[in-house]
């Protein structure tokens, strides 16, 4: 066989096998939208600036956006009194506003340079990369191209997310299902190195968990005292650097500093704890692993060509 036809043979194959990434391309609006870039990294910028707490928010936000179903941008749909959204499933409740709005505004500059271009999954995706790499963790690649998803339902997050109540066992068989490894799991955990939890998340294990500090776990009990009160109480999920990406989640953890219970899990899980051991050492080796799962999350589930749609508002399917 003439080598020119075995490699026309074997990209076709490839494109069989990978149907939705074939359609993507890291310069995918370089003709389309020439600003794309410039509009996304202007609005991050201004956002964090104004927000401190957007680029933990809006992180968490893309992965409740693509582990359900994939990347498709379905969190960002409201209910309406036919439909109860994503959103509104209880899990999603206490996303945070900022995260949502960086995404309408994002979209609203987009729509005014390029209207009916940009997809609103495209924009939250790529903007969790900018704001990731603002705060100090590692730069990945991110292909462009996703369509928005026309479908948004409640119904299909429970059982889709992880839950800082799960066993890891059940965490772990949870990212299995979805294709990812162990390894790749603790490093997405890594995430955690950013944001705050709120108390009614792990309130109930200040009294009964042997896993926590005790200093830690005293801090903890006075932070959260008023919590019946103020059910907004929340406390940094990593204490030493809040608000810098960085390896010290994983070093607290074998130090009794994690906050939620599946923190605890990851430190005392065979499976789990040599990884957190590795990135607590090595902070090159979690940027690494990170990048490399967040490059492969970004691409679970997309939406491509008749599948999705491009919205002209976020909130809301055409």
């Amino acid at each position: 066989m003439p080598k020119e036809r075995f490699f026309l043979i074997l990209i076709s194959f490839s494109s069989l096998i990978y149907p939705s990434q074939s359609r993507l391309s890291y310069n995918y609006y370089s003709k389309s939208c020439p600003n794309f870039n410039k509009i996304i990294q202007e609005t991050v910028t201004s956002k964090q600036i104004t927000s401190p707490s957007t680029a933990a928010g809006t992180l968490r936000l893309f992965f409740h956006d693509c582990l359900p179903n994939g990347c498709d941008a379905s969190i960002l749909i409201s209910s309406t009194p036919f439909n109860s959204a994503e959103r509104d499933a209880d899990i999603n409740l206490s996303l945070p506003g900022d995260a949502f709005d960086l995404v309408t505004r994002a979209k609203t500059a987009l729509e005014l340079s390029c209207p009916n271009t940009v997809s609103c999954a495209d924009i939250l995706t790529i903007a969790t990369r900018d704001l990731v790499t603002m705060v100090g963790g590692p730069y990945y690649n991110v292909l462009l191209g996703r369509k928005d998803y026309r479908i948004s339902k409640s119904s299909y997050v429970e059982g889709n997310l992880p839950r800082p109540t799960m066993p890891m066992s059940k965490i772990i068989s949870l990212f299995a299902a979805k294709g990812f490894s162990v390894q790749e799991m603790v490093a997405l955990s890594g995430a955690h190195t950013i944001g705050f939890s709120h108390c009614k998340e792990f309130k109930s294990y200040l009294y009964n968990d042997t896993h926590y500090n005790q200093r830690f776990v005293q801090a903890l009990r006075n932070a959260c005292a008023d919590y019946p009160k103020n059910p907004t109480l929340s406390v940094f999920n990593d204490i030493m650097t809040p608000n810098n990406f960085d390896n010290k989640y994983f070093d607290n953890l074998g130090k009794g500093l994690g906050l939620l219970e599946s923190d605890h899990g990851l430190y005392n899980n065979p499976m789990t704890n040599p990884f957190v051991e590795i990135y607590a050492k090595d902070e090159k080796k979690f940027f690494q692993d990170f990048a490399r799962a967040m490059e492969k999350l970004s691409v679970y589930g997309i939406k491509t060509g008749r599948r999705g749609e491009i919205r002209r508002r976020c909130d809301a399917i055409n």
